[in-house]
């Protein structure tokens, strides 16, 4: 031998192995580490008047990491509110959580946005630019339509 020394089989293997197993390149860690998200599904049923508007969607996160919705924004509303209902009751939250590998689903009688002081009574046919922001993503941006006032959505 010339100075190099031989680890024991046993050992050379469980090298190899916690290599294998923390080298973010060839697990592909690194690349799934990020939230990917898409929505879909998206309506905003005709509201009664210019005062407010629900908005429902669901996205999908299919990246490795959480990432959160944090504003809603649209040129149909002054302002877009996110809530959550609890107890029969509607209330304003700051964010809702979009879980690596799953989905938020904003839904009626559940999580939902609000869309208030419209600048138009829209109707059914009609559709509205809506910008989701998030905390570590882009923002995402959707031509919703609206639908008839009893539309349940998919």
């Amino acid at each position: 031998m010339t100075g190099h020394r031989r680890l024991p089989r046993p050992a050379a293997a469980l090298t190899g192995v916690l290599l294998l197993a923390f080298s973010p390149a060839l697990t592909g860690c690194a690349e799934d580490a990020a939230p990917a998200l898409s929505a879909e599904h998206a309506f905003i049923p005709e509201p009664v008047d210019t005062r407010m508007a629900g908005g429902f969607l669901t996205i999908r996160n299919s990246g490795g990491a959480d990432d959160t919705l944090t504003a809603v924004t649209s040129d149909l509303a002054a302002t877009v509110e996110l809530h959550e209902t609890v107890d029969d009751r509607m209330r304003p939250v700051e964010s809702f959580p979009v879980p690596a590998g799953g989905t938020l689903d904003l839904r009626r009688g559940g999580h939902h946005l609000m869309l208030l002081d419209l600048t138009h009574k829209p109707l059914p046919g009609d559709r509205i630019s809506l910008e989701l922001h998030f905390e570590e993503s882009d923002p995402i941006t959707l031509d919703v339509p609206v639908e008839a006032a009893t539309y349940r959505g998919k």
